[in-house]
């Protein structure tokens, strides 16, 4: 799919979060923001009656409910159903002509296998694209969720963007340890204080807090300068870190300029072998011939459409003023993988094919994918 269509479809926001996080609080207030105006919100409740479709039922009035199940694995043929349903509604003015999906998950949801059915459905892609995940983590009980519960790590690891809640219940301290344990887990995404008693709010936070968590992402194509500038910036390189059970953060880094096709193909091989241990990628990749970077971004075995920078961010330089330094910064969030490893796999990979001619970079928008990287190996 071309970076035009990519850009024209309808984003589906994931905000997520561990039982009893808030996201039903923060989303309420953030709805109430003029730049959510056009906001259809699809509710996720693990059990028979999903109440938080109420709460939600004055706010936004293209409303569908998902229940008796969760949204990652027994409803995802009903979330495919239910996106095109609303779709058909919205084409035949029978809803309101919505340009936005929030889709509001369980607190035992995995959001990876939703960003995969937007990206992997045939119909679904024609109307739809991925936009941020919002993950929200309890200030007061964060730690034990993560500490306990698989599920939250998960959703920690595949956010784009985190919120903390009921930051004026817990110590300034204990969110402040917190709020590093999150940065650390997940480098690639800024962690937000929700604003007010246990996120209540409204007016200009609401909008400021709706436009940064919910309405810029990477595939805006007024957003993606700013988004590679916060990857760039300080602190955006940390080093390893390993935290609950056997996942771990990194960055692997190089000068090196990267062919785009060789890379691909070993992304893809990548994610075809690891793709369930690799939980999240963010990156910026130095392309030969390219005046700026490629932005990576990808949710396990799910590659969004790589987009192109039409020059350098001014956050990536030289401190003495000569000309930006080009090169590649990937973060990692894996499960059970190390570093050396993949740097290894990497290297071993352009190695054994250095000096072979290889075809110009993909046209804007182009998919890495496992498919292709076959078929390329199959030439």
């Amino acid at each position: 799919m071309r970076a035009a269509d990519w850009s024209a479809l309808i984003p589906v926001n994931v905000v997520t979060g561990f039982l009893g996080s808030g996201k039903t609080t923060l989303l309420s207030r953030l709805l109430a923001s003029p730049r959510l105006a056009s906001t259809a919100v699809l509710v996720n409740e693990f059990g028979e009656v999903g109440l938080d479709h109420y709460l939600l039922e004055s706010v936004s009035e293209s409303m569908v409910l998902l229940d008796n199940g969760c949204v990652c694995c027994a409803v995802r043929d009903d979330l495919r159903s239910a996106l095109l349903e609303l779709h058909g509604r919205r084409e035949r003015s029978e809803a309101p002509r919505y340009d936005r999906v929030v889709i509001e998950s369980s607190g035992l949801a995995d959001p990876a296998p939703v960003v995969h059915t937007l990206t992997a459905d045939p119909v679904l892609r024609h109307h739809y694209r991925p936009g941020a995940v919002v993950t929200v983590v309890d200030a007061l009980h964060g730690f034990g969720h993560l500490d306990r519960y698989p599920e939250s790590v998960k959703q920690v690891a595949l956010a784009d963007r985190l919120v903390l809640t009921k930051t004026d219940l817990a110590g300034p301290e204990e969110c402040a340890i917190l709020k590093g344990r999150l940065e650390a887990m997940n480098p690639a995404a800024p962690v937000r204080l929700a604003a007010g008693p246990a996120g209540a709010g409204g007016g200009s936070e609401s909008t400021a807090d709706a436009v940064a968590l919910l309405v810029e992402d990477v595939h805006r194509a007024d957003s993606r300068q700013a988004e590679a500038e916060r990857w760039l910036g300080p602190g955006a390189v940390a080093a390893p870190h390993h935290h609950t059970g056997d996942v771990s953060s990194f960055c692997i880094e190089t000068d090196e300029p990267i062919d785009w096709t060789v890379f691909g193909i070993w992304f893809g091989m990548l994610l075809h072998r690891h793709g369930e241990n690799i939980l999240r990628v963010k990156g910026i990749v130095d392309v030969p011939d390219l005046d700026g970077p490629v932005l990576l971004n990808a949710v396990q075995h799910t590659v969004h459409p790589p987009t192109h920078l039409p020059a350098w961010p001014r956050t990536w330089g030289r401190e003495d003023g000569r000309a930006p330094a080009r090169g590649t910064r990937i973060v990692f969030i894996v499960r059970g993988l190390d570093r050396e490893r993949i740097e290894r796999s990497l290297a071993a990979f352009r190695d054994s094919l250095a000096g072979a001619s290889a075809p110009p970079p993909p046209p804007r928008g182009d998919r890495i994918s496992t498919e292709s990287s076959r078929n390329h190996l199959a030439r």
